[in-house]
């Protein structure tokens, strides 16, 4: 089936929604339409073995075990497919019954499905809820009458066409409900992408008899990114066993999902339905292969405790060991939850997983994201992170970037990341017609010549510079060190300065009386001081206290100090009382050392000659490795790929505007008329 007979039979069932206006919410239309797409194509798999089926159920005792009676009837429906359904009815003889009797006939095609089966129907699509209220409002028969007309049986639309078509459904009801319809798909061009990626340098390995191989999507959505990575790794040897895993929190998304390994003859039970980073479902599973778009930009608050919990308890002994990113994103520790599930044997695990900017470069040294970003690169599990094009997706425009990591590198990787910006117009083109915020796609030529760049590991030296670049792994680390300067300052008593004083918390404990004594003496004592010698103060605000009779301590001599400081760059550096300098906290900087390059080179060519009384702080160090200044790791793809573009001549712009202003001139000059 062509992408324009799918676009039509998409407008098909949506035109059915339409039926559904006034008595349901636009946004409710997708909990009608979806459940009765996926109803319709089971009874069009299950159809023509019907009467097998329930000659079988008659056939078998009554006291059989109920996982032995599953399989023969399953067995009966034949091609491989884990369900049945013991109901007389079909579509077909539904719609021979009295039209007043089909809520009561539905309910009863729908309950006698398997088990996993009305799990489906009935927990997570709550689809007798529906029924209820379409037959209530006198919509029911009809509903139903349109989806009978519609042939989905996988001869006449197969799986991956299956997918496509769920894919348009979840579009339009989300957007006519302000949903996002990217959390639930993934642009099938991205999928195959990032499965090429994955697959690129796998194909002896994938080749023969007896090959199998796991897929997991921590965050399946509806399943197209395990489907796709089946039909991609079967292309490529149709002997291969491809076993699927995957969680999924939305029950509308999870309901099409299981439905789609069931009759693809996967095991529905690999597909979990809860959420992947509080409750793992396959927990102590590792995977060949792991792919996912998780949500990013949304907020993990409200189950933050387990994870909290979790990363204090266990540390790297469990998923989040190596940090904890911003609560305001949580893309990371979807991440470090697939790299726990990496196999620890020869063949090893492979990840690619599309994420936002925020991964690469959010968070400074010491930071959740720059921990677990240092965590990643440290261990060499990073292979490549690919820039791709904007207005990729339905639900935003923004860039987006897929990572791929191993722990199994090639020889030629180790200790080297290789970034791929294939955000140009080289590897997009312009959609004839947008799909929300979709407005591009990734043809399929591009597809295959990104995945080439990766595999052979093309760069500059290939002429290929402009769109990939290698580094070693230390390139994209740092250490931040602490620079300090001497505080310079003179004590000088202001009325500006006694007006602070007045109002300051530690000051204001003094009695009335105390504060009008301090305020007068205080121009006596220190009024003409200007003193820059610390000393000097100090005896003669221990003069003012003795005279008043209050005791100096530190927080009211702080206060004190604070308000009739005045910093001054020409005064001696101050020191404390043993003699080390004191740093002026207003011109502290954090300065950044390629992690490559000593810090004491760095601070000697950068730093001292421009500020010659700096040093460094050599306290403030790494939690980790102990040395002076902590470190972080970044990613910044702007740095790498810039280009420069020239700004246009002067006269060029002057000419332009000359015309504009003419064109202006013209316009104004037809009001006047």
């Amino acid at each position: 089936m062509s992408s324009a007979d799918i676009k039509s039979l998409g407008s098909f069932v949506w035109s059915i929604a339409e039926l559904l206006r006034g008595d349901f919410k636009q946004s409710e239309y997708g909990k009608v339409v979806l459940p009765f797409v996926v109803l319709r194509r089971l009874d069009c798999i299950l159809e023509a073995t019907k009467q097998d089926v329930l000659d079988m159920a008659a056939s078998l005792p009554d006291e059989m075990d109920d996982e032995a009676r599953d399989t023969l009837l399953s067995g009966a429906v034949g091609q491989n497919i884990q369900l049945y359904n013991l109901s007389r009815f079909t579509f077909a003889s539904l719609k021979g019954q009295d039209a007043k009797d089909i809520h009561k006939n539905l309910i009863d095609y729908i309950t006698k499905f398997s088990g996993n089966v009305r799990d489906i129907f009935l927990d997570k699509f709550l689809f007798t809820d529906q029924l209820k209220r379409l037959n209530d409002a006198g919509l029911l028969y009809q509903v139903f009458d349109r989806f009978s007309q519609i042939d989905l049986h996988p001869d006449a639309i197969s799986n991956l066409e299956m997918g496509y078509l769920f894919e348009d459904l979840i579009r339009r009801f989300s957007e006519i409900s302000n949903e996002t319809a990217g959390e639930h798909y993934t642009p099938r061009e991205v999928i195959r992408l990032i499965v090429s990626l994955l697959l690129a340098n796998d194909t002896d390995a994938l080749t023969g008899s007896g090959v199998i191989r796991q897929v997991y999507d921590p965050a399946a959505g509806t399943g197209g990114m395990l489907s796709i990575a089946e039909m991609e790794m079967q292309a490529l040897n149709d002997r291969i066993r491809v076993e699927l895993f995957g969680q999924e929190l939305n029950p509308e998304s999870f309901a099409i999902c299981k439905s789609d390994m069931l009759v693809t003859g996967h095991n529905p039970e690999n597909i979990a339905f809860g959420n992947t980073l509080t409750q793992d479902a396959h927990k102590g599973k590792s995977f060949h292969y792991m792919l996912s778009n998780p949500p990013y930009g949304v907020d993990w608050k409200k189950y933050a405790d387990p994870i909290k919990e979790e990363a204090a308890e266990l540390g790297l002994e469990g998923r989040f060991g190596a940090g904890l990113p911003r609560i305001s994103d949580g893309q990371l520790l979807f991440l470090q939850h697939m790299i726990s599930k990496m196999r620890q044997d020869e063949q090893g695990s492979r990840i690619g997983i599309v994420m936002n900017g925020s991964p690469l470069f959010t968070g400074g040294a010491g930071s959740g994201e720059s921990e677990i970003r240092r965590w990643m690169v440290e261990n060499d599990w990073v292979e490549a992170i690919i820039a791709l094009p904007t207005d990729l997706f339905y639900n935003t425009g923004i860039q987006t970037y897929v990572w791929l990591l191993t722990n199994r590198k090639d020889t030629a990787r180790r200790g080297k990341v290789q970034l791929i910006d294939a955000s140009g117009e080289r590897f997009w083109k312009s959609m004839r017609k947008s799909l929300g915020s979709k407005r591009r796609e990734i043809p399929e030529d591009a597809c295959n010549e990104i995945a080439d760049i990766y595999a052979k590991m093309l760069n500059g030296s290939s002429g290929w510079g402009e769109f990939s670049k290698i580094f070693d792994t230390t390139d994209f680390g740092y250490r931040e060190i602490r620079v300090e300067r001497p505080l310079r300052q003179r004590f000088e008593v202001t009325e500006e300065g006694l007006q602070t004083l007045n109002q300051n918390k530690t000051f204001l404990k003094l009695s009335d009386e105390a504060r009008d004594q301090f305020n007068e003496v205080v121009w006596d004592v220190l009024g003409g001081a200007n003193s820059t010698d610390p000393a000097a103060v100090e005896a003669g605000l221990k003069k003012i206290a003795g005279y008043i009779g209050i005791k100096l301590n530190v927080p009211l001599k702080k206060a004190i100090l604070a308000a009739f400081s005045v910093r001054d760059e020409t005064a001696p550096p101050q020191k404390d009382a043993k003699g080390r300098l004191i740093p002026d906290t207003d011109l502290r900087d954090h300065e950044l050392v390629p992690l490559n390059e000593g810090w004491q080179d760095y601070v000697e060519r950068e730093v001292k000659p421009f500020v010659p009384d700096a040093w460094v702080d050599e306290s403030y160090t790494d939690v980790k490795d102990g040395g002076v200044g902590r470190v972080g790791y970044e990613i910044n793809f702007n740095r790498y790929f810039y280009k420069y573009v020239p700004p246009r001549p002067l006269e060029e712009i002057d000419a332009e505007l000359k015309t504009l202003e003419a064109e202006i001139a013209g316009l104004l000059q037809e009001v006047v008329e």
